[in-house]
């Protein structure tokens, strides 16, 4: 072999470069080096060949591969589990640079080969010769990479995504270092030696295998082994064995629970029962509830309405408050029926979660499960006494409490309230609104006009604490033929009111206005104007007062000349009265004091 290293150290001498020379051209022409081309053309980067162990010295590894020049392989890549190298031992290496310029002569020469690496392309060539795409491989987790986990097959590393490691991405990848798993190749890449691999893909075909197997077997009414897999404020997932079932959390238990982890905890084993199957949606409902005894299959024997039963609050609504009376039979005790008296906002004015309370049973709706519960039944209903207590005539005094566009009610004592109408609030007066005469939280003075003990109503008056002033005062203060001063009050198309004293109003019809024909009242007098009139006729019964202008100062003798209408006077037919298109006026509020002047000229 020739030694080019030992060559290049005396390649300064010009007589052995001229021998050299020489002799290399005799060699050549005597074919010596005809092998030598062919040599050369077999070793290229990234080749592996095979060599034989000539020594080992410093560390180093000195292999014939049939180059020009002997190679170097670190001692240290014969790893523990590999046998020491022995001198003469056949051995497998990998070219990486035919040309290394930083190895010194003395070192082996210019070639530079890893063992390791032709190890790794052999391991490499192995797998790749036997794999293909969607096969599976297992293989043992080395460790977390970013993005996933670095899994080996053989001794090649193959890439496995966080995403593809479970069909739930995992919370923490790294607990599967150092575990074997069995995983699809995903992908493969031979330029860049790169192998893909899913471990969800194999789970997802298998449960679907495991899916469809146990769907046949499957029937509402089982009862299952499975395992808790996920857990939700709804339910939790419970895996059967291929199949995800969901137990809601209303079957979880026949008493109420606030989240389904009270119950069962992720990968706790348990056992259910399969309450629905769809077949189609590949969706199953479980409870877990439903293996025990129903509570409510006795509800209508152990609590019959009517029943005094204790019980604790669990809940509290705006609407009311739950009362459980044993596990898993509770009750909802609507806000209406927590007091006969107390107007309660919110169910927490009266009760709050904890609270060990007396109810009635109002209501038992078996099928839905569902308790009517009383809190007030258990106390005397004040409404029982309210005719005695407050006899129609008696006399009262009370708060009132509110205001409406028809009256006012009035507390008489807590929880019992009247109604003062506006139309009992005065003899006299023509009340558009109760606040016109009262206000919230005035005190009042009443009596009581009836009394509904079964409708809880009770009517009150204000006027009725004093004589009706039209069955003696006002006929005798306003005779037909007085002239009286009043005050406008309003005008309308038919006439004008005009105010005689407080509360106390008379129309003047538009006939009565003037001596002459007037097409607008306001063309003689305006709101405000104090005026002469004269009482033409006053009715008791409908508690009006006839008025006219025009008559002040006539005599009688004219008066009876020309008498009023009977529009004017307040008079008419009493059917005319009841006709739908009246127009009411003066106080009183069932008809008309007078007609309009076009319905007068159809009589």
């Amino acid at each position: 072999m020739v030694n080019r290293a030992l060559i290049r150290t005396l390649e300064n001498d010009p007589e052995i470069d001229r021998i050299w020379e020489s002799e290399v051209a005799n060699f050549e022409e005597a074919g010596l080096f005809q092998d030598a081309g062919t040599i050369g053309a077999d070793f290229e980067v990234n080749k592996i060949v095979e060599g034989r162990i000539l020594r080992v010295e410093d560390g180093n590894v000195m292999v014939d591969i049939g180059f020009k020049s002997e190679a170097s392989v670190p001692l240290d890549e014969w790893g523990e589990g590999d046998e020491p190298p022995q001198v003469g031992q056949l051995v497998k290496v990998l070219i990486q640079d035919l040309e290394d310029e930083e190895a010194r002569p003395d070192e082996g020469g210019m070639l530079r080969v890893t063992k390791r690496g032709a190890d790794k392309q052999i391991q490499w060539n192995e797998v790749i010769s036997k794999l293909k795409e969607g096969d599976p491989v297992t293989g043992t987790v080395e460790r977390k990479i970013k993005g996933g986990l670095l899994v080996d097959i053989g001794g090649v590393k193959v890439f496995l995504p966080a995403s593809q490691v479970d069909i739930r991405r995992p919370s923490d990848i790294g607990d599967y270092i150092g575990r074997v798993v069995q995983c699809e190749v995903f992908k493969i890449d031979e330029a860049r030696r790169n192998i893909v691999v899913s471990r969800r893909s194999l789970i997802e075909r298998q449960r679907e295998e495991d899916r469809e197997a146990l769907l046949k077997e499957l029937e509402n009414g089982q009862v299952r082994k499975g395992v808790v897999k996920n857990i939700a404020d709804f339910g939790a997932f419970v895996d059967l064995g291929g199949i995800d079932g969901l137990l809601h959390i209303t079957d979880m238990s026949w008493e109420r629970i606030g989240h389904p982890s009270e119950m069962v905890a992720i990968d706790q084993e348990i056992e259910v029962m399969v309450l629905h199957i769809d077949r189609e949606k590949k969706k199953i409902a479980l409870g877990l509830k439903q293996k025990g005894n129903n509570p409510w299959d006795q509800v209508i024997d152990k609590y019959p309405v009517g029943s005094t039963h204790k019980g604790s609050v669990v809940n509290v609504m705006s609407y009311g408050a739950f009362v459980k009376l044993e596990p898993g039979i509770e009750g909802l005790v609507h806000i209406s029926e927590m007091s006969w008296t107390r107007r309660v906002n919110h169910p927490s004015e009266l009760v709050n979660i904890g609270d060990e309370i007396s109810v009635v049973i109002l209501g038992v709706d078996k099928e839905g499960q569902q308790l009517s519960l009383g809190m007030k039944q258990t106390q005397e209903n004040p409404w029982t006494r309210v005719a005695e207590k407050y006899p129609v005539d008696a006399i009262v005094t009370g708060k009132v409490r509110n205001l409406t566009n028809y009256g006012a009610f009035v507390e008489l004592e807590e929880g019992i309230d009247g109604l003062l109408h506006v139309s009992d609030m005065s003899w006299t007066r023509k009340i558009s609104h109760p606040n016109e005469m009262l206000e919230k939280g005035q005190e009042v003075r009443c009596k009581i006009l009836s009394v509904d003990q079964e409708r809880r109503r009770i009517a009150l008056g204000m006027k009725q604490l004093e004589e009706d002033p039209w069955s003696t005062d006002i006929p005798a203060k306003y005779p037909p033929g007085k002239v009286v001063t009043g005050t406008v009050t309003k005008i309308t198309n038919f006439g004008v009111f005009v105010g005689l004293e407080d509360g106390l109003e008379g129309l003047l019809h538009i006939s009565e206005l003037a001596d002459h024909k007037v097409e607008n009242p306001e063309d003689v007098v305006k709101v405000g104007d104090t005026i002469e009139v004269k009482v033409l006729r006053v009715d008791n019964d409908e508690r009006k007062i006839g008025l006219s202008k025009k008559r002040v100062g006539w005599s009688e003798e004219q008066h009876q000349a020309e008498p009023p209408s009977e529009a004017a006077a307040g008079g008419g037919p009493k059917e005319k009265k009841k006709e739908g298109k009246e127009l009411k006026g003066g106080l009183g509020g069932s008809g008309p004091l007078i007609q309009p002047a076009a319905e007068k000229e159809k009589d």
